[in-house]
């Protein structure tokens, strides 16, 4: 049933064959019999003809009233939501003024850090300034006690 044949074949155009299930039918169960059990008080019965003239008979409910509406307090005050939302505020305004100091003093840091560099580079130029071997000829000649030092030599 239902197997794939060649292409172009005669078979394709047959019918498969049908399968019939007919349901079984379920056993009803012997349980024991029901004692009636008369209510305390006899309801009415009531009974409604509708418009096709058929007649329904039935116990008259008495509708659900639904529960009155009433106006519920919030568990919650509103002056303790605005004391809650007040704090939520002061602690994000304290924890942005935090953010702040925080920038201000890596600032600092980094402006001190930038006058030390400054400082080192400016010392290192006067350092070499003053250590460099000078290219010029002419010097200053010192007499100290009959002593000559003249173009960076002592003559004695």
């Amino acid at each position: 049933m239902n197997e794939p044949t060649a292409y172009g074949s005669s078979a394709a155009y047959e019918t498969a064959a049908v399968e019939v299930h007919t349901p079984t039918p379920i056993v009803p169960v012997h349980t024991a019999p029901l004692m009636p059990v008369q209510p305390g008080a006899i309801p009415a019965v009531a009974s409604i003809v509708l418009p096709d003239g058929r007649v329904v008979t039935g116990y008259a409910l008495t509708p659900m009233q639904p529960d009155p509406v009433t106006t519920v307090k919030p568990a919650v005050s509103r002056a303790a939501v605005n004391t809650a939302l007040g704090g939520v505020g002061f602690l994000a305004v304290c924890g942005g003024l935090l953010l702040l100091t925080s920038f201000i003093a890596a600032l600092a840091a980094f402006i001190h850090q930038l006058i030390i560099l400054a400082a080192v580079v400016f010392g290192g130029w006067v350092a070499v300034q003053v250590f460099s071997a000078s290219d010029h000829r002419g010097g200053t000649t010192v007499n100290i006690r009959k002593a000559v030092i003249k173009r960076n030599k002592f003559y004695g």
